[in-house]
């Protein structure tokens, strides 16, 4: 004889099932997060390797730790050996950077200022890049007029509504030195220009000053 259970109402079925569905993706974050290797302190570029080099309104490129990185880094028109972008600003001996950082999990992310420790946290390696024919200063005020922006996962390089990481750079270019020009790179994909990394790194226009690297993995 078949057992008949008593009728459970679709609302309530849909919150178990909400329920049972939040608890296994939070079980594994946990089992993600004391599983996958961290850095340790000795594998983190040290500020004080890099404070000596820089000056207010410098470009500092970085490849991430992050499973996006390598996909961004990719993005290059020959120069892939960075994936994140950021605007060093110096003030009354305090040293940030300004950098858009996009989070699947935190869509309020975007612009933001953070401490140039916190920026060489996730960096695999730095560069460090100046500016030849524009000051600096003029380079980080003009960035900071950006932060709070949302990041732009729509990738709109001519809208700067949202931004994202490299694009930041394009717009305060675009708007304190329009004679610039600045390659970008048609991505068939999205059918977008992007503003690629190494339009920086290998341009005329700036000086590479510093390149740190941590020694690979055994």
């Amino acid at each position: 004889m078949k057992k008949h259970f008593p009728p459970v109402h679709k609302r309530k079925l849909l919150i178990i099932i909400i329920v049972i569905s939040m608890l296994i993706i939070a079980a594994t974050a946990v089992i993600l997060f004391f599983t996958i290797p961290r850095k340790s302190p000795n594998t983190v570029i040290n500020s004080s390797a890099v404070v000596p080099y820089l000056k207010d309104g410098d470009i500092i490129l970085r490849h991430g730790d992050g499973a996006l990185s390598s996909p961004f880094s990719g993005i290059s028109l020959t120069d892939n050996r960075f994936s994140h972008l950021g605007i060093v600003r110096i003030r009354d001996g305090n040293i940030t950077v300004i950098n858009s950082v996009g989070s699947i999990l935190n869509k309020d992310k975007g612009v933001e200022e953070n401490s140039l420790e916190q920026f060489l946290k996730a960096a695999m390696n730095i560069g460090i890049f100046r500016a030849k024919f524009i000051d600096g200063t003029l380079i980080s005020d003009k960035a900071l007029e950006y932060l709070d922006r949302p990041f732009d996962w729509g990738f709109n390089l001519y809208d700067d509504s949202k931004i994202y990481c490299s694009e930041l750079l394009y717009v305060v270019l675009k708007s304190i030195a329009p004679e610039v020009e600045l390659a970008v790179l048609y991505i068939d994909t999205i059918n977008m220009n992007v503003f690629p990394l190494d339009s920086v790194s290998a341009s005329d226009y700036f000086d590479e000053i510093l390149y740190i690297e941590l020694p690979k993995k055994p």
